[in-house]
């Protein structure tokens, strides 16, 4: 899974990108319009895979995985500045996008002051309007093609006008319903205002209480209202201080803060649900391992995340709940109270299955 980190300018968006991977990239206090992207793979976290962990003592551990991708901010009204970004990020699974909700005289904000709610539009818009040139483009190419006796893709050309329509009124791609033929013609195009998006509010220390959260989102959560966008408060400034700490240090410094956990670990975890996406679970003594697939995808097809060998010569999968087993604390006890299960192909897998493929090739 990719996802890529957008905001404006001094934001906050290289802070997140620190505090998310453990990295430490220079930030700055200008706004920057060249520089090359950030990349960082981040371990999904998951207390199940600690468990199993420590039952089966395996010699490896592997946990999901995210990879971010950090780039130079947005800048409002300039469609060619914002088109180098759009065309970087254009592949990822999904957006997180920063919104600054700190005060710092000595960071410059690239339209003038600090304003959450109109940065949040303003970032929304400018994906918009870059979706609309880009269908404008096409429709115009598609136009060209014609006059020299091209026959144009009816069924894109349709929907080209479909998201034209809703782009030239405003709407975010993502807030239209597209059938899942239209999903497949506009997968090539690669639309930016379709993607799935949480916006981060990026707020100061002395704001982490709950009302100045609330009253800090509550605008921006407003203007998303009914739209399948998630909003949610952090502190990036502290969630970086916390990624350069031992995990030692880090829980002490969170015990201090009375926080039960890293808020990043929170934007993690909402990132997987926003994209439908579940874990299951291989255990043994040389690997314990999550594996991350669609919510919905059955036991064969779950299969071939492991091997294709696998998923063609399925034969069944025995499957347990991670509840059940961590109850028993191993597979003689799950056997013992008839709690592991022989699934066919068609099962739909549940995050936490611990699983093990039976199959012949």
């Amino acid at each position: 899974m990719k996802i890529a980190i957008i905001g404006l300018s001094n934001s906050g968006k290289t802070t997140i990108f620190n505090a998310l991977t453990g990295l430490n990239i220079e930030t700055t206090i200008y706004p920057t319009v060249t520089a090359d992207p950030h990349l960082g793979v981040v371990k999904v976290p998951d207390s199940r895979i600690e468990k199993l962990s420590e039952i089966y003592k395996p010699k490896k551990t592997t946990h999901a995985t995210v990879e971010y991708i950090d780039y130079i901010g947005l800048t409002k009204g300039d469609t060619e500045q914002n088109r180098k970004v759009f065309d970087l990020i254009k592949d990822a699974d999904a957006l997180v996008h920063v919104v600054r909700g700190f005060e710092d005289e000595s960071i410059i904000h690239p339209i003038g002051n600090v304003n959450p709610s109109r940065d949040a539009e303003t970032v929304e818009m400018e994906m918009i309007f870059g979706d609309l040139e880009l269908v404008e483009k096409r429709l115009e190419k598609m136009e060209q093609g014609m006059k020299r006796g091209k026959k144009p893709d009816e069924s894109e050309k349709r929907l080209l006008a479909k998201c034209k329509e809703a782009l030239e009124k405003e709407m975010s791609l993502r807030d239209i319903d597209f059938s899942e033929e239209e999903q497949k013609t506009m997968k090539h195009l690669q639309f930016m205002s379709i993607k799935p998006m949480v916006v981060v509010v990026n707020i100061a220390e002395k704001d982490l209480n709950p009302e100045k959260i609330k009253e800090t989102t509550s605008e921006i959560q407003a203007f998303f209202k009914g739209r399948q966008v998630n909003v949610l408060s952090l502190c990036g400034k502290i969630e970086m201080e916390i990624a350069q700490l031992s995990p030692e240090e880090a829980k002490a410094f969170l015990e201090d803060l009375r926080i039960t956990e890293p808020a990043l670990n929170k934007l993690i975890h909402v990132s997987y649900e926003l994209l439908g996406l579940i874990s299951f679970l291989t255990v043994g003594e040389d690997e314990v391992r999550a594996w991350t697939i669609q919510k919905g995808t059955d036991a064969q097809r779950a299969a071939g995340k492991i091997h294709s060998d696998i998923e063609r010569g399925f034969i069944r999968a025995e499957v347990v709940s991670f509840d059940d087993f961590t109850a028993h604390g191993n597979m003689a006890g799950v056997r013992e109270k008839g709690l592991l299960r022989l699934e066919g192909k068609t099962y739909a897998v549940k995050d936490g299955d611990i699983i093990n493929f039976r199959f012949n090739v």
